[in-house]
C-alpha cells in the first residue's frame, strides 16, 4: 500500500511532465496554426488552443503552490521564482487574448514556460524565508510578479514587433507577418501593456520600501536589487512621457523597453544568480 509521501513521489514528477507537455503541445499548435490556412487557422482552434494553455497554467499553479508556499516560508529559490514568473506571464497572455489577437505571443512564451517547470522540478533550490516575513513577503510579491509578468509579455511584444516592422521595411512580410495584427495596433498594445506594468512596478517599489521597514526597521535598503529596480523603473518612467509628450515610437522605444527590462532582470533574477549559484560553490 502506497504512503503519502510514496504517493506524492509518483505524482509530483508526473504533474510537472503533464505541465510541462501541455505547455509544448500548446505551442506546437499555435505555431501550426501560424503556418495553416483555412479550416485549421479558424477561431475554434483557437479557442481549444487557449483552453489546453490555460489548463497547463492552472496545473503550473498547483505545483506552485506545492513547491514554494512551505511549512517554515516560502522558498524562493532562483529556479522557483523563474517558474513563478512565467506561470503570471502565462495568466496575463492568457487574459490578454481574450479581447486581443495576441495569442501567437505564445509560440514564445509557452515554451519557456514548460521550460521553467522542468527546470524548477529537477533543481527546486532552497532559499527559505521565514514565515514571520511571509504575510508581508506575499503582499510584496503579488504585485513584483505581477509587475514583471505584464512588463515580460510587453518585451516579448516589442520582440515581436521589432521583428514584424524589420520583415516589412525588407518587404519580405510571409504567411507568419501576415498573420500578424496591424503594426498599430501591435504598438497600440505594446505600450498599454507597459503603462499597466509601469503602475504595478510602482506599487512593487512602494511595497517593497514598506516590507523592509517590517524586516529591517529601515525605510529603504539599498541592495544591487533595490537600485536595478529603481533604474528600471526611471527607464520605463522616462519612455512612458516620451511617447505621451513626444510621440516616441518605433525601434527606439523598444530598445528603451529592453534596456529596462534588462535592468529589472539584473536586479533580481541576477543577484539571486550571484547568491545562489556562484557564492554557494
Amino acid at each position: 500500500m502506497l504512503t503519502q509521501q510514496g504517493i506524492y513521489s509518483v505524482v509530483h514528477p508526473l504533474i510537472n511532465l503533464i505541465t510541462a507537455g501541455l505547455y509544448i503541445i500548446t505551442g506546437a499548435l499555435l505555431l501550426r496554426r501560424l503556418f495553416s490556412t483555412g479550416v485549421e487557422a479558424t477561431a475554434g482552434t483557437r479557442n481549444v488552443i487557449l483552453v489546453l494553455a490555460a489548463g497547463a497554467a492552472v496545473l503550473h499553479a498547483v505545483i506552485l503552490y506545492a513547491t514554494i508556499w512551505l511549512d517554515p516560508g516560502l522558498n524562493l529559490s532562483l529556479n522557483n521564482a523563474a517558474s513563478m514568473l512565467a506561470c503570471v506571464i502565462v495568466v496575463f497572455f492568457l487574459f490578454v487574448s481574450l479581447g486581443r489577437p495576441v495569442e501567437n505571443l505564445g509560440v514564445l512564451v509557452l515554451p519557456i514556460a514548460a521550460a521553467t517547470v522542468l527546470i524548477a522540478w529537477l533543481w527546486p533550490g532552497n532559499n527559505v524565508i521565514a514565515s514571520a516575513a511571509a504575510p508581508f513577503l506575499s503582499a510584496h510579491l503579488i504585485a513584483a510578479f505581477l509587475a514583471y509578468g505584464l512588463l515580460s509579455l510587453a518585451v516579448v511584444q516589442a520582440l515581436l514587433l521589432l521583428w514584424q516592422e524589420r520583415r516589412l521595411r525588407q518587404k519580405q512580410p510571409g504567411r507568419l507577418i501576415r498573420a500578424l495584427p496591424a503594426l498599430e495596433t501591435m504598438e497600440t498594445l505594446l505600450f498599454q501593456m507597459m503603462a499597466a506594468g509601469f503602475v504595478l512596478l510602482t506599487i512593487t517599489l512602494i511595497s517593497g520600501t514598506l516590507f523592509s521597514k517590517v524586516l529591517f526597521n529601515q525605510p529603504l535598503v539599498f541592495t544591487h536589487h533595490i537600485v536595478f529596480s529603481l533604474l528600471a523603473w526611471l527607464v520605463f518612467g522616462a519612455l512612458i512621457v516620451g511617447h505621451w509628450k513626444f510621440g516616441w515610437r518605433g525601434r527606439s522605444a523598444i530598445h528603451w523597453i529592453l534596456g529596462g527590462f534588462a535592468l529589472l532582470v539584473l536586479g533580481y533574477f541576477g543577484s539571486k544568480f550571484v547568491f545562489e549559484v556562484l557564492l554557494r560553490r
